[in-house]
């Protein structure tokens, strides 16, 4: 996805060599089992965009020192120590192409070594000693599990507006990448305009990324996305390509799509599928994420024009070539 750009090339590996180092400190225990299920999920790698969004933020504004690299790693614990949860309670046994960490150990292990993250993601930020970072993470992790909620009670609502869906991921995905950006500003004592810019960044970039996901549940498959596509229609989860075809869909796409979602019924997915393919639905939401990545990159007038900044307008830019 960044492999081309010349920022991700030159400087990104050694940023996130950075990283991985203090993960790997940070994940170390006592108790075996905790580092054992720690570096399986490590292992398993991911784009790291979150802790990106956290360098990108401060070295944009001049900032480079150990503890950016240390809240990095802290914004990648808070969003792994979430999708441990998530898969528990989605009952997943796929992500990143390989077995969830509850598929491998068991719902119990997998949750408390979740929490375990959860919890040494405040100790780096404790050790910054901002009291700016720990109100700014305390209230994101709080709107992050708000928004779970509110994911776990629109499973088989077919009433969902499009507007309530934007408002969920805004809580459960997009308010992670808000954090990550702002992080990064405030240890690179970013003016108040500043960090407002990079928190909207965040927040544009994070909507584009989860749009651009759901429809990869439709448009994707395992390799590309990690996980098994349909996973969303057997979850029952009203995402924007479904909520398209209940709203502008033929008679037999709204019938369908109708029943998957109130029986979480993974069988309707060829169905599903083919209705979203002869439809306007994937040009729509991919429409829609292209909106979101705009905002993103027009949120970065006025910070400063260098290397960074041209890699956070790469960066959002290239999040459309996953569907393209």
């Amino acid at each position: 996805m960044l492999e081309h750009l010349p920022y991700f090339q030159k400087h990104l590996p050694d940023d996130l060599q950075r990283v991985n180092r203090v993960i790997n400190q940070a994940v170390d225990s006592d108790v075996v089992l905790i580092s054992q299920i720690g570096q399986y999920i490590i292992s398993a790698g991911g784009k790291r965009l979150r802790p990106i969004l956290t360098i990108l933020a401060g070295k944009a504004l001049g900032y480079e020192d150990d503890p950016l690299f240390s809240l990095a790693a802290m914004v990648e614990f808070i969003h792994t120590s979430t999708l441990l949860h998530d898969d528990v309670v989605d009952e997943s046994d796929l992500r990143r192409g390989r077995k969830t960490a509850n598929n491998m150990f068991g719902n119990a292990a997998a949750v408390l070594v979740g929490d375990f993250l959860y919890t040494r993601a405040f100790q780096l930020m404790v050790a910054t000693g901002k009291l700016r970072i720990l109100e700014v993470m305390a209230e994101a992790t709080n709107i992050i599990a708000e928004g779970e909620v509110l994911q776990l009670m629109n499973i088989g609502n077919i009433e969902v507006t499009e507007a309530e869906y934007l408002h969920v991921i805004e809580y459960k995905t997009a308010k992670l990448f808000q954090a990550a950006a702002q992080v990064g500003a405030i240890m690179a004592q970013a003016t108040e305009q500043q960090e407002l810019a990079l928190k909207n960044y965040g927040t544009h970039v994070g909507t584009a990324f989860q749009i651009i996901d759901d429809v990869l549940d439709y448009a994707g498959d395992v390799a590309s996305i990690g996980k098994n596509v349909g996973d969303d229609l057997a979850e029952g989860k009203p995402t924007l390509p479904l909520i398209y075809l209940l709203n502008q869909g033929s008679d037999s796409a709204k019938a369908d799509v109708r029943h998957a979602l109130e029986q979480a019924d993974r069988s309707y997915f060829d169905k599903i599928h083919q209705h979203v393919l002869q439809s306007d639905a994937l040009a729509y939401c991919t429409a829609q994420a292209k909106k979101a990545v705009n905002a993103a990159v027009n949120s970065l007038q006025g910070l400063p024009d260098n290397e960074c900044t041209q890699a956070m307008r790469d960066l959002a830019m290239a999040s459309l070539s996953r569907i393209s």
